[in-house]
């Protein structure tokens, strides 16, 4: 039996782990894959607080050895049923069955891709989903923004005031966005707009170059030199095992306040799976450290 389960080894998860075991809770985390989330995917990060030019490996394993040190542990293992309904609840992985007074929810939220050639070969090294996180790397450069919703404008003005020049690209006429903000984007000497094409490949060695374009109503192919792709065409959060248990909203994000409590009591989420404006990795240390917080709080109960 734990005081605590923490479903995800990412930002947030680790976090919750710290301060979880710091505040004296028996805490095991249960992750499926790598400890660190997406952030170790992140060549630099350079926008969190008195961090300054570091790797997010690096970020994420100096986080993992800090929770380890406190006492904090990991099973990797994948879950395969939840029982939340009663005060003890059961985690059922493909390995074992553990018991817990409570539970947060850290299992984050993955980009949607575009599916193009080489795009998992030149991830993070041209080839970001965040235009707040990277962009500041792409000073009066060439860049492209992908998408035709709020994301895609928001971060298609954001970077206009960074690059050189932003070539928005979206494979509809007509954009799911604001409409205000998408006739700034019009008004915008830097921005140009691309529509009724994808992207089917992007070119680079060791670093993205180019793009190949497709036309989808003329069928022409032609190439774009560019040095940074903003991928904003979705993020699909990890919360499936959960849609009838908790409450979601209409995108499957876990609804919870900033005290980071759900509907059921004793299970809390942090991170990018649940409800919020702003998914940076300094929002995820803050959802973690308030997650774990309240958590004690309810296990003192």
């Amino acid at each position: 039996m734990y005081d605590l389960i923490i479903l995800g080894a990412g930002t947030a998860g680790l976090t919750s782990s710290i301060y979880a075991t710091r505040g004296g809770a028996s805490t095991m985390i249960i992750e499926k894959n790598f400890h660190g989330g997406q952030i170790v995917n992140s060549p630099k990060i350079d926008n969190y607080p008195s961090l300054a030019n570091v790797s997010g490996f690096d970020f994420a394993q100096n986080l993992y050895t800090q929770a380890m040190n406190l006492g904090a542990n990991i099973n990797y293992e994948t879950v395969k049923e939840i029982d939340l309904t009663s005060d003890i609840k059961t985690i059922i992985t493909n390995q074992n069955i553990y018991k817990t007074k409570s539970l947060i929810i850290a299992t984050g939220a993955t980009h949607r891709k575009l599916n193009c050639e080489n795009e998992d070969k030149l991830d993070g090294k041209g080839i970001s989903y965040c235009a707040t996180c990277d962009g500041a790397f792409y000073k009066q450069k060439d860049v492209v923004v992908v998408g035709g919703g709020n994301t895609a404008l928001d971060e298609s003005l954001f970077l206009s005031k960074i690059a050189k020049k932003v070539f928005l690209i979206h494979r509809r006429d007509f954009f799911r966005g604001n409409k205000s903000t998408l006739n700034k984007i019009k008004e915008t000497k830097n921005i140009e707009i691309i529509t009724d094409s994808i992207i089917q490949k992007a070119i680079g060695t060791d670093s993205l170059n180019s793009i190949e374009i497709k036309n989808i109503k003329t069928e022409n192919i032609s190439n774009l030199d560019i040095s940074g792709l903003f991928v904003s065409v979705g993020i699909i959060p990890e919360s499936d095992m959960f849609k009838d248990i908790l409450n979601m909203d209409e995108y499957g994000y876990i609804i919870s306040g900033e005290d980071c409590r759900t509907n059921l009591k004793g299970v809390f989420v942090a991170g990018d799976v649940r409800t919020k404006a702003l998914r940076q990795l300094v929002t995820a240390t803050s959802d973690g450290a308030v997650a774990a917080t309240n958590c004690l709080e309810f296990l003192l109960d």
